[in-house]
């Protein structure tokens, strides 16, 4: 592929790399290809091309890099983001190496920001406790779709599942013995347990799938067209809940860091909450130490008298 290239031909080779050779999941190849189509498309406007033109990638240099980065930053991305994307170009530029696109690694030496030390968003306990019955209010008299976004919270809420691993589920994922089977990221499965008002809202659900159904499937979750529900459609559902509900506006992964949360509130040891939730790192799963440090003294500075 030396030469001049297409940006089109240049990521449609990258798309067969990392869903066929590497097996990413869909929702993280997409966001490699964004990654890697906003560095393109700022290197060709450097080379004063148009991202539809032939573009020479061979001498592409950490400058460049570091210029599209900065132009990101400029343009507001926190810096929690530019760390994101200076992972993903690390393996986007290690590709286009061994591909011979570039004549060298333009971001082996590229080093990511560090990282906001902000704490996860979380809810109280008594927060989600609030969520979760306005979605079940809501439940009783909203009909099948009313129903499904009840019981997506509740399991959301319970597994501390993220968002892409919810819309995943079959109907097949959800075992007798009350835990659910899921494949996350780097396709590895884990088995996880979820409690009784999670089951009866999965139970009040699945006869009113049927109405959504308009042909067979084995999604869990379906849309109103009666196929595997967007990822997109469940975050409007967690925003309006949550408005409606008069709890502070959240993200579907703001849920999770709320089960995280609780669970380590709740006694939990980091070990399994890791497990738990799907995490790589334990280091990734201390962030949540924080948070509950951060409540304790909330909870000193307001009760304590010699606060």
């Amino acid at each position: 592929m030396a030469g001049e290239v297409l940006i089109d031909d240049v990521l449609d080779a990258y798309a067969r790399e990392l869903s066929l050779r590497r097996g990413l999941s869909g929702h993280t190849v997409s966001a490699y290809l964004g990654e890697a189509r906003s560095l393109l498309e700022f290197v060709a406007g450097l080379a004063q091309c148009a991202p539809e033109d032939p573009l020479d990638l061979s001498s592409l240099e950490l400058a460049d890099v570091r210029a599209w980065l900065a132009d990101l930053r400029k343009r507001g991305q926190a810096r929690s983001s530019i760390a994101r994307h200076c992972a993903a170009i690390r393996t986007f530029s290690s590709w286009m190496h061994r591909s011979g696109l570039t004549r060298s690694d333009a971001a082996a030496r590229l080093k990511a920001p560090r990282a906001d030390n902000a704490l996860p968003h979380v809810l109280t306990q008594d927060q989600a406790r609030t969520l979760l019955a306005h979605a079940h209010e809501q439940a009783r008299s909203g009909g099948a779709v009313a129903l499904r976004n009840a019981a997506a919270l509740e399991l959301m809420y319970a597994s501390g599942l993220r968002i892409s691993e919810l819309c995943a589920l079959d109907v097949a994922s959800v075992r007798p013995d009350a835990t659910v089977r899921v494949i996350g990221k780097g396709s590895k499965e884990r088995i996880v347990p979820y409690g009784v008002p999670a089951a009866r809202a999965l139970s009040a659900y699945l006869p009113a799938r049927e109405e959504l159904r308009k042909k067979p499937t084995p999604a869990l979750f379906l849309g109103v067209r009666g196929g595997r529900i967007d990822p997109r459609t469940l975050r409007d559902v967690v925003h309006r809940l949550a408005a409606q509900a008069g709890v502070p506006d959240i993200t579907p992964h703001d849920l999770r860091h709320s089960t995280a949360t609780h669970l380590l509130e709740g006694g939990a040891d980091l070990r399994s909450v890791q497990e738990f939730l799907g995490h790589s790192s334990l280091a990734t799963t201390q962030r949540y130490t924080h948070v509950s440090a951060e409540r304790l003294r909330e909870a000193f500075a307001q009760a304590h008298p010699r606060a």
